[in-house]
């Protein structure tokens, strides 16, 4: 007997064995398999029924023992590990990954078949019932509740309050945007979401005392032909207060609030403005909340506004935590004083981290970071941060082995909470405009080939219209990269291979304009059936100056700055993610990457740090990173290739990506993912030594492709992932054998570790 024979026979005992998990039942006993609903109306529609029927299965309790592939896994388990002591492994494996047996005896049919009634009923079939009742085999029984809903009682009108008095008015100005709408279905949690919805809308408009419960809805379902008549009321009982509208007095901000306060000090308050300040004069300075105080004395009360206060005290920094309270200070007159208690953090703090990373280009290594923090730097809530790093960094690989880089530097950044500008902006939503001001130094050292001392600043604004969407405008953007001490090793290779890519690496680089990017991200909210991402840049260099100039180095008009030629041009960048969720544990994930680079006057090529790169990880996992094109050029080809000793990193103008990913949930911690990958980058200008690199007309010959599996490995604080990638299409190869499809084998795989999902 063959080896596979053994493990065939060995698979289907285990098969036979978990299947089994009958047998271990007490006498008389039978499993419960689980819970069926049949709705045997005749008159509804297939697609109804199957939606009814989804509903409300989804109700019943208790659940059955669960499976994994068709087999009661952990069940079993718990059967066969069953111990009577409290600790070791069989007691883990028991309580842990077991699962007692669900019988059905403990299912209550009677109430069921009340909650399932009852369900339906909320749900405009009002004369619904249901039965229920159990069918068994052998050892196991399910339940079967058959359900006759009857006719669905639709709204023939909907009537809210006539005017009588201020508050009547206000609900009956709701009605444009009411949720109970003429022809839809009698359902309670619509008409209890339209209290709160009417609740909302009048808190916009003063009404603090009221509340939902001031709201009754009355139907009268005796109308013929099943329909209905809602009536939305307000409560006689409701209390004057409630009727009110209420306006705003008095704002007192009290910035070093502890529960040991009892006293409310307002003959010490500090008035700045439309707001008082109490305590705190040592750190901080009253102008501080003019960006979070939103609302101001005669104004009515708009809990909107008073929710956006709230936030924008936290995203301020210096503070933990706010207490808010509302005093009704004249009742007859209907004013309110407002008091926010904030409890503050610490001011100055010192962390160090060490990760674990990779880079784009397929590095893996550590880093050490020493970063410090202080959040009210000049008593305004500004942040300064200092951070002081060093890494380093390997790529796999024989053939890059030994040209590791090391990196220092510092990152000092200051963030002020307001825009720092002559003009005078203003935001009212929950989030604070901010003026950011960023400096770094980098030393980049390549081992054996050459070092790089990058300088960079940056003085912009950020804000946040709504929840999902952000503007960054940096009003100028200044990078400079100073290449020294190059080996011979890496001039060599220059001279050998020709490759202008690698002498683009180590040429000056000095870049400064402005730059703007937006961002919409919705993927936080979880309960949606479709997620999307947008992101899209613009970013310039020198363009004012190249002009005034004349810059043209293609005319041999190439001009600099204190000896340095600076770079010029105009980049876009677009990216999109699209996410959809097939089920509770399945995901089709998506991306579309369009960037291009326009080098003009002083460049025909964008900077070394500009460039765009394609493949690794992130990108095109079926192709090492940084290897693959531009275009069809094949470094491999490369007169000389075979004297140098590492790969070139390949750099475009020009990218073009798209990804498609099926992520599952597996089991446990594990997720399972299939993907697809396609793009390239290329060049907008032909270069001497890479031919075609540039982009033309028969681009689309030059996509390349790959598919391949992964796992991912939630551990909460990161995801750990493994993706295997074969390559599909290479452009690199002649026309006519660039479909290597034919040639799937684990000898042409890239295996990529990476830490977080690939977008």
């Amino acid at each position: 007997m063959t080896k596979l024979s053994y493990i065939s026979i060995l698979f289907i005992a285990v098969f036979v064995s978990a299947c089994s998990t009958t047998k271990f039942l007490p006498p008389g006993q039978k499993l419960y398999t689980g819970g069926e609903v049949k709705v045997v109306d005749a008159d509804m529609k297939k697609s109804d029924k199957k939606a009814m029927t989804g509903e409300l299965e989804g109700l019943l309790r208790p659940k059955p023992n669960g499976k994994i592939l068709g087999l009661r896994v952990k069940l079993y388990i718990y059967e066969k590990t069953k111990t009577n002591k409290v600790r070791g492994l069989r007691h883990y494996l028991n309580t842990h990954l077991g699962e007692p047996p669900v019988l059905v005896s403990s299912v209550d049919l009677v109430k069921n078949s009340t909650i399932l009634q009852s369900q339906l009923q909320n749900e405009s079939y009002f004369i619904a019932q249901v039965s229920g009742d159990t069918i068994g085999k052998n050892r196991t029984a399910k339940a079967v509740y058959t359900v006759q809903a009857g006719p669905a009682y639709h709204y023939r009108k909907i009537v809210f309050p006539q005017e009588t008095d201020d508050l009547d008015t206000a609900v009956t100005g709701t009605s444009k945007q009411s949720l109970l709408k003429v022809g839809a279905k009698y359902n309670l949690n619509i008409i209890i979401a339209e209290r709160i919805r009417i609740d909302a809308k009048l808190k916009e408009e003063g009404y603090f005392y009221f509340a939902p419960e001031d709201l009754i809805m009355k139907y009268d379902s005796t109308i013929a032909g099943h329909q209905v008549d809602m009536f939305v009321k307000v409560k006689e009982t409701t209390p004057d207060e409630a009727r009110w509208i209420y306006k705003i007095r008095n704002i007192y901000v009290y910035p070093h609030y502890s529960l040991k306060d009892t006293s409310l000090k307002l003959d010490s308050a500090v008035k700045y403005r439309w707001y008082n300040v109490i305590g705190g004069r040592k750190t901080v300075r009253p102008f501080m909340f003019k960006n979070t105080v939103l609302l101001h004395p005669g104004d009515i009360y708009n809990r909107t506004e008073h929710n956006n206060s709230l936030n924008r005290f936290i995203e301020l920094g210096p503070f933990t935590y706010v207490k808010n309270r509302f005093e009704d200070v004249t009742p007859d007159s209907a004013f309110l004083d407002v008091y926010y208690f904030l409890t503050q953090a610490k001011r100055k703090s010192l962390t160090a981290e060490i990760l674990a990373r990779q880079t784009s280009a397929n590095y893996d290594g550590t880093q050490l970071n020493l970063t410090f923090r202080n959040k009210n730097t000049f008593k305004g809530a500004e942040l300064f941060t200092v951070t002081f790093f060093t890494s380093t960094d390997k790529q796999y690989g024989g053939y890059q082995h030994g040209f590791n880089v090391y990196q220092f530097g510092v990152a000092p950044s200051l963030s002020w909470p307001r825009f720092i500008s002559p003009f005078n902006f203003t935001t009212n939503n929950a989030f604070i405009p901010r003026t950011i001001l960023t400096t770094g130094y980098t030393l980049i050292d390549r081992s054996q080939l050459y070092n790089l001392n990058s300088f960079n600043a940056s003085w912009g604004y950020q804000w946040k219209p709504s929840l999902y969407k952000q503007h960054t405008l940096d009003l100028l953007d200044f990078t400079y990269v100073d290449a020294a001490n190059i080996t011979a090793l890496y001039l060599d290779s220059i001279r050998k291979t020709g490759n202008p890519q690698l002498k683009h690496v180590i040429n000056n680089q000095l870049t400064f304009g402005p730059s703007y990017s937006y961002t919409y991200d919705n993927t936080s909210a979880d309960f949606k059936t479709n997620n999307f991402y947008y992101m899209g840049k613009v970013s310039t260099s020198a363009n004012l100056l190249g002009l005034i100039l004349g810059a043209d180095t293609l005319a041999g008009k190439s001009k600099t700055i204190f000896g340095t030629p600076f770079d010029q041009y105009v980049k876009l960048e677009n990216e999109i993610r699209f996410f959809h969720k097939l089920s509770p544990g399945t995901k089709l994930a998506m991306r579309l990457l369009v960037d291009f680079g326009l080098p003009y006057g002083n460049s025909t090529i964008l900077p070394y740090t500009q460039q765009f790169f394609i493949g690794g990880p992130n990108s095109l996992r079926g192709f090492q990173a940084r290897t693959l094109g531009p275009g069809s050029y094949d470094y491999r080809t490369a007169v000389g290739y075979g004297g140098t000793q590492f790969l070139p990193d390949e750099s475009g103008d020009i990218k073009l990506e798209g990804n498609v990913e099926y992520r599952a949930k597996l089991f446990s911690i594990v997720e399972g993912a299939l993907f697809v990958d396609a793009g390239n980058i290329w060049l907008l200008h032909p270069e001497v030594g890479l031919p075609g690199a540039a982009f033309g007309k028969n681009f689309l010959s030059q996509i390349a492709a790959d598919g391949g599996f992964g796992l991912r490995f939630n551990l909460s604080v990161l995801i750990l992932r493994t993706d295997l990638g074969f390559p599909l299409i290479n452009p690199s190869l002649p026309l006519g054998q660039r479909n290597v499809i034919s040639d799937l084998s684990f000898r042409n795989s890239v295996f990529n570790l990476a830490i977080g999902y690939p977008f």
